[in-house]
């Protein structure tokens, strides 16, 4: 029997794999698809939503608006200290008294830098407090969220917002927010200060404010897209990244590398299109705040002049300003490139958040918890579509008793997979009733249903740690003994001892360093353990040899006394042992029976036996 590769997966799909509904040139056309008509939704909602996680930093948030403040106020009083020295002690020529107010203009300086320090050792513990709580409560989403979610969204494209997207957070909450507190701190007492020292220079200064908005905002609209398009284009890059990489076999196998080169550089095209309209939009903001600044000194500089020669101001005065301008004049420049930095981290908030607010998977306290399972499971007139559109399962009934084996048969595609699928309720049927021992699944806990469920994959996923690590994953309260016993009945015993540290052997990313039926062997392994009461083995022994097929199957045989199981294989030691065998065509159950009744029946099951089994009899 044929794999059943175009029924959706019972785990999340893997880099590479085409997800519901399929199309297109590979799964990255779709990533493309989703970057490209990717725009703004609620920003305002996004910032309002990540000073919600930066308020829970609240004391380390006070420290460093208490250090910066302090530091602003040293750096506001510098430039009126050098007026006095001017005024009061380098125009009358008072050396004690500039050598006085100058070991006090430099202990001035010297405080301030250690506060600012201070203040910046502070501020990148309150982003790291933040951005962990960003990712634990993304992490616990993920883990919330239906499979279905997975199908639909290549896995380097999630990863991106756990890493590009939040670590751009991190960036701007880091090394802006201090920035644009100081810089609120410094325009607000700089005006003050000016307006106190001559009302007419801070009109000057001041007028620079209005122009300086008109142009930042007007080259903001510009760049807003940009940062949205930038980061998600990103993700798709690293979706592809992770793609080859993780395919790199068969990329190499099928001689297929001038074509992820080819698709590579597009989406690569695509980034650098998107990160140009940002930043170079966003790299006017300084040359033009420049601009605006020297004219704003220059004016001060013969407006100034002009007063001090009229006696309307004194040279300290004049050179006060001019330091008071240049403060006024950087914070505003801050504040400008720091709006683009914003933009870009309310970009990647966004993302992140989308994915927050995605549909976990339904959980109502009302649900009941499973405790004893008999095993008696009914498909009461099932209908299931993946997309609402293209039925996958017509009205698909049929009983399963307690301990009986039910073995699904059909060709690519016929919905064996998604049976399995609905019983363990990865995916919800649209109409009919999926029922165990008389509760109809919808109205159980899905947690305490998949915990009665043993099942056992044809791709094989292990996690990076020890052999016996990954065993346990089946049991985590499991003893050694226990372990190495599901081993023997799995046959997976011998070849375990022989590796370098036997069950303490580091398994490395996906088990890469074990063979393909290796892998299975321990999968199975751990369905062992786990000690089931409903079976799901999805051609589980797919990847093993003929030899070790026989061991496996006889430990499948005892495991499955007293057990309800769904098989799906294309072997026919397995489908023989069935105490009924559903045929599958096209979402429809065409025939049932045992092996000997459908043979003699001479119909679908007689032709699929005979075309493809016939040489094992």
């Amino acid at each position: 029997m044929p794999d059943d590769k175009t029924d959706r997966p019972i785990r999340p799909a893997r880099p590479g794999r085409p997800g519901p509904g399929g199309g297109g040139h590979g799964p990255m056309s779709s990533i493309a698809a989703m970057a490209g008509a990717e725009k703004p939704q609620n920003l305002g909602g996004t910032f309002k939503r990540i000073l919600g996680y930066l308020g829970r930093q609240r004391r380390g948030l006070i420290a460093v608006l208490l250090l910066v403040t302090l530091s602003t106020g040293l750096e506001l009083l510098a430039p009126y200290l050098m007026q006095i020295a001017i005024d009061s002690y380098i125009i009358p020529k008072k050396l004690g008294g500039l050598a006085a107010i100058s070991l006090v203009l430099l202990l001035v300086y010297l405080t301030d830098a250690a506060i600012s320090l201070l203040s910046s050792f502070s501020m990148i513990e309150v982003a790291q407090h933040t951005v962990k709580g960003m990712r634990n409560d993304l992490f616990a989403k993920v883990q919330s969220l239906p499979i279905k979610f997975f199908d639909l969204r290549p896995h380097g494209e999630l990863m991106s917002r756990f890493t590009n997207d939040i670590e751009n957070i991190n960036t701007t909450i880091n090394q802006s927010l201090v920035q644009l507190i100081s810089s609120l701190l410094t325009v607000t007492g700089v005006t003050v200060v000016i307006l106190l020292i001559n009302w007419r220079l801070a009109l000057v200064c001041l007028l620079s404010i209005p122009i300086f908005t008109l142009v930042t905002r007007a080259i903001a609209r510009y760049t807003l897209q940009g940062f949205i398009d930038q980061q998600a284009n990103l993700g798709v890059l690293n979706g592809i990244a992770e793609e080859n990489v993780t395919g790199q076999k068969v990329i190499t196998a099928f001689c297929h590398q001038q074509e992820s080169i080819a698709e590579f550089r597009t989406a690569n095209l695509k980034l650098k299109q998107s990160a140009l309209r940002a930043q170079v939009f966003s790299g006017f903001i300084m040359p033009m705040g420049n601009f605006l600044n020297n004219i704003t000194f220059a004016l001060i500089v013969g407006i100034g002049g002009w007063m001090t020669i009229k006696g309307l101001a004194t040279i300290g005065v004049i050179a006060s300003f001019v330091s008071y301008a240049k403060q006024f004049a950087n914070p505003l420049n801050q504040i400008a490139t720091l709006y683009n930095t914003v933009q870009s981290a309310l970009a990647g908030g966004e993302r992140v958040f989308q994915v927050m607010d995605e549909q976990g998977e339904y959980k109502d306290e009302k649900d009941k918890k499973i405790e004893q399972v008999k095993g008696q499971v009914v498909f009461d007139h099932v209908c299931f579509s993946y997309d609402q559109k293209t039925p996958v399962l017509k009205e698909i009934t049929f009983e399963a008793q307690p301990g009986q084996i039910i073995a699904l048969v059909g060709h690519t595609g016929a919905g064996k997979t998604t049976i399995v699928n609905l019983l363990t309720r990865f995916y919800d049927v649209d109409s009919g009733v999926i029922s165990i021992d008389g509760e109809d699944i919808r109205h159980l806990d899905k947690d305490s249903v998949r915990r009665k469920l043993g099942i056992v994959l044809q791709d094989t996923y292990l996690f990076k740690g020890t052999v016996r690590e990954n065993i346990r994953y089946g049991r985590p309260e499991a003893t050694d003994e226990e372990i190495e016993q599901a081993a023997n009945m799995a046959n997976s015993d011998y070849f375990i001892r022989r590796l370098p540290d036997g069950y303490d052997t580091i398994l490395s990313e996906e088990g890469s360093n074990l063979s393909h039926g290796q892998r299975q062997l321990l999968s199975i392994t751990r369905t062992i353990l786990a000690d089931p009461d409903i079976l799901v083995l999805d051609e589980a022994t797919s990847s093993v040899d003929t030899r070790t097929e026989k061991y496996i199957q006889k430990a499948m045989l005892t495991l499955m006394q007293g057990r309800t199981s769904f098989i799906i294989a294309h072997r026919l030691s397995t489908i023989r042992e069935a105490d009924m065998i559903l045929v599958l065509d096209h979402g429809e159950i065409i025939e049932r029976g045992n092996h000997e009744s459908l043979l003699a029946q001479k119909g679908f099951y007689y032709d699929l036996y005979y075309s493809q089994f016939a040489k094992a009899v």
